[in-house]
């Protein structure tokens, strides 16, 4: 007898082997790998560029900095410093705590998530980044403010959708767990909300494994549900710390990304290890311990091409 996530595994297995048997060109091109660089504290840029370099990381997910007119990356300064390293932005981590909560009953804070968006949009079009990271509600917050705060939320981000699609930036967003978040938990809600929303420049999804292992029944399935509306997946193992400490099952989530060809396009697999916690947002302001960076970067890529390897080989 096998456990039901083994079924799961298998069902995954099968659809894998049959794509790798009957289109084996559908699975050359590997997963396209960045990491999203806000873990990495007040670390310059220019350090957290070279360490991704060195260890054939393509692409960064550059920190939604911008929490004021006169605040975050200046587009032009950053471009020049990632050609310098050879790196390209994958997309912009946007940052929503309660300073600037879509969700929030108070005019003023939603105000001011619709002012970042304003400033993080124009912003990520002009690093080249595919997508923008959206939560519904603030981290950290996980008790609602009502019962109407989804409908508020996706009602806010519907009146600037026309943003998204004007700078042809995706709008992705991203299911949290519940101990963090007070609404918006898995793919499914996900998928309501987009409903919700209702509008042609909001329609995408920013998956974390590491929330999915909290909030879904099945990781794997999860990203098969979400096929073409996944743009990016936040990965970590299940301690969410570096990939290969945990028990996270990385040959089953890389096996259901190849099966909705996660490896063509501009989708991407972004390492966000950011250590246990209920509240994440700190580590922003962390100060970088660079050995243990180091550390964290070389032994997570190394361990996520070994595993795809043995999948794309077994």
């Amino acid at each position: 007898m096998q456990q039901h996530y083994e079924e799961k595994n298998e069902r995954i297995r099968a659809r894998f082997d049959e794509l790798k048997s009957k289109f084996p060109g559908k699975i050359k091109q590997r997963l396209k790998l960045s990491w999203s660089n806000w873990g990495f504290g007040r670390e310059p840029l220019a350090a957290s560029a070279e360490r991704l370099a060195k260890n054939n990381v393509g692409y960064i997910e550059l920190h939604g900095n911008h929490y004021g007119p006169d605040l975050g990356y200046k587009a032009e300064e950053t471009l020049q410093l990632l050609e310098e390293h050879g790196l390209k932005v994958s997309g912009v981590c946007g940052m929503f705590s309660a300073d600037n909560d879509l969700a929030c009953n108070r005019a003023l804070v939603r105000q001011a998530a619709i002012d970042y968006l304003r400033r993080e949009v124009p912003f990520t079009r002009a690093v080249g980044g595919e997508y923008l990271l959206v939560v519904p509600g603030a981290v950290g917050r996980p008790k609602a403010y009502d019962d109407v705060e989804f409908e508020r939320s996706a009602e806010t981000l519907a009146a600037w959708g026309h943003l998204f699609a004007e700078y042809g930036i995706k709008a992705a967003i991203e299911p949290i767990r519940s101990a963090e978040v007070s609404l918006v938990h898995t793919v499914a809600d996900a998928k309501r909300y987009l409903c919700a929303v209702n509008h042609a420049g909001v329609a995408h999804i920013n998956g974390d494994v590491y929330h999915m292992q909290s909030e879904e029944s099945h990781i794997g399935e999860a990203i098969v549900d979400a096929g073409d509306q996944l743009v990016n997946l936040h990965f970590a193992d299940s301690n969410r710390c570096a990939l290969g400490e945990g028990f996270l099952d990385v040959a089953t989530i890389i096996r259901a990304l190849y099966v909705i060809g996660y490896n063509e396009g501009k989708r991407f697999v972004t390492f966000e290890p950011l250590g246990p916690g209920g509240d994440p947002y700190p580590a922003m302001h962390g100060k970088p311990d660079k050995a243990k960076l180091d550390a964290l970067v070389a032994t997570s890529i190394r361990y996520f091409r070994e595993v795809e390897d043995m999948v794309l080989g077994d």
